[in-house]
């Protein structure tokens, strides 16, 4: 056979991590790799912490799934803590960030339905955003490269620039049902919303009754300084997708929203196999004891300044591939005048794993419990790789 065990829809590197320790993974021959990719925002207490990996065991000897047709404690008590923490009143454990972006969907589809309003069920979408690779959310992007050879497209999605509040409010006509936007677009290059522009969009949301529906798939969970991104800007949501980080590595994900956006939500409108098992919520209770405060919080905020300051400082040593760095937090983009991906790709035979995004932006995603020393490693490795690097000749 020509094709390989594992479908071939990801161009691999040579990269082959069996074994992670804190902020490094180690290949299958010993190889030693400064990962401050994190398994693109997922690993956001590092690799092997000590506190989820004990509470993922525990939980895996004494229950790891039963069924949604039965009572939940396990998944009842991290919702509710969960309602505690944020804007929401409920939610609908996923197993992906996909999931929980499609969940979100239809949630603010089925408010307009429930409401007697079935026909507003467009959501307004914003350019170069990701939103997961799922029928539905290929079909809220603008991505030529995500959607091509799925059409027949689902319909209901109307696409305007982001971060510009005209063209949103141009678009609202009588079948909207919300937006639903990125506040830190992620894959499309580290970009964050201004806070003009997520204001405006609640108002609007607020004064046409429109969901405002936020995919913090990748800036959720503590990774811009805040549990969620939202609040940086001063604003609520009705609905949010969360994953990535949600489980430090397990692979779970959340549809949040508030009793008044989830009143189509009844049973039987939807469901998951997997959600909400005993297993992933352990690891989900483990992130938040981490990471649901104040002092872990304000960490994220004073590191993520460090290390910007820090890679400020080394970009002018290295003008001639770098331009700026963007982001919060932690979720940091550095621009460059070059191909971030070629870059990236040669910053592992560095021993540096980072993240290319569009926009020609490498992100730069450590877990957010790295110290002043592994930055220092960090920012002095990124300049000697840089020192050596040669722009690749244009083909």
């Amino acid at each position: 056979m020509a094709i390989t065990p594992l479908m071939p829809v990801y161009p691999r590197c040579e990269v082959r991590p069996v074994r992670g320790e804190g902020v490094y993974l180690y290949g299958e021959n010993g190889e030693k790799y400064l990962d401050f990719a994190s398994g693109i925002a997922v690993n956001l207490l590092g690799h092997g912490h000590p506190h989820l990996t004990k509470a993922i065991q525990k939980q895996a000897e004494t229950l790891m799934h039963v069924s949604n047709l039965y009572g939940s404690p396990q998944g009842e008590a991290f919702a509710q803590r969960i309602v505690d923490n944020t804007f929401a009143d409920t939610v609908f454990f996923t197993n992906s960030g996909a999931e929980a972006v499609e969940c979100a969907i239809k949630t603010a589809r089925r408010y307009h339905h429930a409401g007697g309003n079935p026909h507003k069920h467009d959501l307004i979408t914003f350019k170069n955003a990701f939103h997961g690779r799922t029928m539905a959310t290929i079909s809220a992007t603008d991505q030529e490269k995500l959607r091509d050879g799925f059409a027949p497209l689902l319909p209901g999605f109307k696409v305007v620039e982001f971060d510009n509040l005209d063209a949103a409010l141009a678009a609202i006509d009588e079948h909207t049902a919300g937006f639903l936007v990125e506040p830190v677009q992620g894959e499309g290059g580290i970009r964050p919303a201004s806070k003009e522009f997520m204001t405006g969009l609640r108002k609007a949301c607020d004064e046409h009754d429109l969901m405002l529906v936020l995919d913090e798939v990748q800036c959720g969970v503590a990774r811009t300084g805040y549990l969620y991104a939202y609040e940086y800007y001063g604003i609520t949501p009705d609905i949010l997708a969360s994953a990535k980080g949600i489980g430090g590595g397990f692979p779970m994900g959340a549809c949040l929203a508030t009793e008044k956006a989830a009143r189509g939500m009844v049973i039987g409108t939807h469901g998951s196999t997997y959600g909400g098992n005993p297993l992933a919520m352990a690891a989900g209770e483990a992130v938040f004891d981490v990471v649901a405060n104040e002092e872990f919080l304000a960490h994220v905020r004073q590191t993520g300044e460090r290390l910007r300051s820090a890679l400020e400082q080394m970009i002018p040593n290295h003008d001639h591939l770098f331009e700026s760095v963007r982001g919060l937090g932690m979720m940091l983009g550095i621009k460059m005048k070059t191909d971030s991906r070629a870059f990236v790709n040669w910053l592992r035979s560095e021993g540096i794993l980072l993240v290319a995004a569009g926009d020609n932006v490498v992100r730069v995603l450590p877990p957010l419990t790295i110290d002043d020393g592994d930055i220092r490693e960090f920012v002095h490795g990124l300049s000697a790789a840089a020192d050596k690097y040669r722009i690749p000749e244009a083909a």
